[in-house]
């Protein structure tokens, strides 16, 4: 499959190295080129080019930039580049403000999220909610002593979030669907929970499991 990734940070190149390891074609997408000149020469297989470069170059795209710069990078990658696309969402709404004894401050509700904000921009965009819940060194063929992981993913599309679910199996993940977008109100304050005992006790090693 080819995968267009938009971003330049640590989950969009721990995300492209997985991708390329399990055979996909890939392409980042960046503001600043000079961002991924390391990642290109470790990854010669891989492309860079602009957000909408790597918007058109996929068939699958991923959003995978910082909560609050998401609609603006969503507006400069262009609406009509994902039109009919299966679009991961990975982001956060983060706000820019520390955490309060070791819990992040969202600029979203529990009556809100950001992928809806996102979906609302983009309608015409299959977007699915998925790797928002761990860290970028365990998204990819995470190696647990107990089980396989579960992601949890969301969205309006059923055949989107097949698709994801095929990706997630590929890196090693068990997924839990949750249905329509409105779960992204509480899969994407998972990442709140994930992150407290990184914060309190620097502990990064960890990811959920439902058991059923």
């Amino acid at each position: 499959m080819k995968i267009g990734i938009i971003g330049s940070g640590d989950v969009a190149k721990a995300l492209g190295r997985g991708f390329l390891a399990h055979g996909h074609e890939v392409m980042l997408g960046t503001r600043t080129a000079g961002k991924l000149a390391d990642w290109a020469t470790e990854n010669p297989k891989g492309k860079v080019g602009g957000f909408p470069d790597a918007a058109r170059f996929g068939e699958l795209v991923v959003l995978s930039v910082k909560g609050l710069a998401a609609m603006d990078a969503l507006r400069e990658t262009g609406v009509l580049n994902l039109a009919g696309k299966t679009v991961i969402d990975t982001t956060n709404p983060i706000a820019d403000a520390p955490p309060d004894n070791g819990v992040l401050r969202f600029f979203t509700s529990l009556d809100d999220s950001l992928m809806e904000r996102l979906q609302h921009t983009a309608p015409d965009a299959r977007f699915v909610k998925a790797f928002n819940s761990v860290g970028n060194a365990l998204m990819v063929n995470p190696s647990f002593k107990s089980d396989r992981p579960t992601m949890f993913i969301c969205g309006n599309d059923q055949a989107a979030k097949m698709t994801v679910r095929g990706l997630l199996e590929q890196f090693g993940w068990d997924t839990a669907d949750m249905g329509g977008a409105q779960a992204a109100r509480a899969i994407e304050p998972l990442c709140m929970l994930w992150c407290i005992p990184g914060f309190l006790r620097n502990d990064w090693r960890h990811a959920f499991k439902l058991l059923a």
